[in-house]
């Protein structure tokens, strides 16, 4: 469609400043107005057969009957529409439909706010400052409880029958309690797979009452009814007996422990202006480029360490079953299983959303949020770097497996 200068010229006459063209009641709110009007007239041409001002076919016992003005908010404010009507009541005009209030991504806006971390006071502030939509709690409760629908439809979904890399953490949030009222704090659990194809996937997101590897079991059952059936790699952080749960469900699995987390977790037993100096005596063990060396720099680090930080070493040796895993795969492999980086870096998110919220009123409240932040954070891209050297090196290590 070509729109003419001439036609323009016409249209913009008498807008001499900005208002009158973008403001409250400028020349682009009147226009969007008669335009949307005019295609529910054309709505209710086409449902009742013939032009409005023309006569009704004999056959054609329903009639046009005047309209009704409502009100929607949009992107523009609250927006008058004249809605025409036919005297039966079966027109169901599709650009607004019957009972709808809002338009223009109204909801997207709610949404969106909602998943930044913004309280129901914060986003009606934020609408009618920006956009002068008046909302209310209750709306803004609707229109972000229908997302949860959608996140149970997206924890149902079928899954991939094979996942090269699957990262599991947890991430622990305030939750006020629906009995006692008290905020307790309870556990997300999140697994995040990286395709055949080198794409990342979040499998799902569990709550519970406490983090424990007991409460993995139940989880890896849920990921196989939903049609896993084998994973190569699993990179876990170091919880006692989660290596069983994953094994259990999953037998051929290579379990591998997030060597940053164990990294993390040695900074515990040294002081704090020693933790430098640890973590640069840890780094030639994780970096070894075989278990053997490895175990011997581990060795070393144990003697130079004992007197000051003696339980860091027991407790490289107590993962060390699910450390040494490491030390055969190339370079390329390390990089994407040495952390959980990209669970890390999803966890950020969750913290600053969790950080203006403070607690969650529900499990379902968390649940929202949780899941608008996964759907955030993979708008930002989801291949995973460098893929194609793990991709061949997967697939002669697991030969048979990997292209199953």
């Amino acid at each position: 469609m070509t729109i003419s200068n001439e036609w323009l010229d016409e249209l913009l006459t008498g807008c001499k400043r900005p208002d009158g063209l973008l403001g409250e009641a400028g020349l682009r709110k009147e226009l969007k107005i008669r335009l949307m009007e005019r295609i529910l007239g054309a709505e209710l041409t086409a449902h009742l057969g013939y032009e409005a001002g023309a006569e009704a076919p004999p056959e054609q016992s329903n009639r046009r009957n005047g309209i009704s003005t409502k009100r929607v908010k949009g992107s523009d404010g609250e927006v008058p529409l004249s809605v025409p009507r036919d005297r039966d009541g079966s027109f169901e005009p599709e650009l607004v439909k019957k009972g709808q209030t809002r338009i223009d991504g109204a909801d997207d806006k709610i949404i969106g706010l909602y998943a930044a971390g913004l309280s129901v006071r914060d986003i009606q502030s934020h609408l009618e400052d920006l956009y002068g939509l008046r909302v209310s709690p209750d709306l803004i409760s609707r229109v972000t409880d229908a997302v949860l629908d959608e996140v149970r439809e997206w924890q149902h979904r079928a899954l991939d029958r094979m996942y090269p890399i699957v990262i599991f953490d947890a991430l622990r949030v305030k939750i006020r309690d629906a009995v006692s009222r008290m905020v307790k704090n309870e556990a997300v659990y999140i697994a995040l797979g990286v395709t055949r194809d080198g794409e990342r996937e979040d499998l799902g997101l569990w709550i519970a009452d406490n983090e424990g590897a007991k409460f993995w079991l139940p989880v890896m059952n849920e990921l196989r009814n939903r049609g896993v059936q084998d994973i190569l790699i699993a990179v876990v952080e170091g919880l006692k007996g989660f290596p069983q749960a994953i094994t259990a469900a999953f037998p051929d699995t290579t379990v591998q422990t997030c060597i940053v987390h164990l990294i993390r977790h040695s900074m515990n037993f040294c002081s704090w202006k020693a933790r430098r100096a640890v973590a640069a005596d840890l780094r030639p063990i994780y970096q070894a480029p075989a278990a053997e060396e490895a175990a011997r720099q581990l060795d070393g680090f144990e003697e130079k360490w004992a007197g000051k930080s003696p339980s860091i070493a027991p407790a490289w040796r107590r993962a060390w079953a699910e450390v040494i895993p490491f030390f055969a795969f190339s370079a390329a492999i390390r990089k994407i299983i040495y952390t959980t980086n990209a669970v890390e870096s999803l966890n950020r998110v969750l913290r600053k959303t969790r950080k203006t919220k403070g607690s969650f009123p529900t499990e379902e409240a968390a649940t929202k949020r949780i899941y608008l932040a996964i759907r955030n954070f993979e708008k930002g891209g989801r291949a995973v770097r460098e893929w194609v050297a793990a991709r061949n090196q997967l697939a002669i290590m697991f030969a048979g497996r990997f292209d199953a």
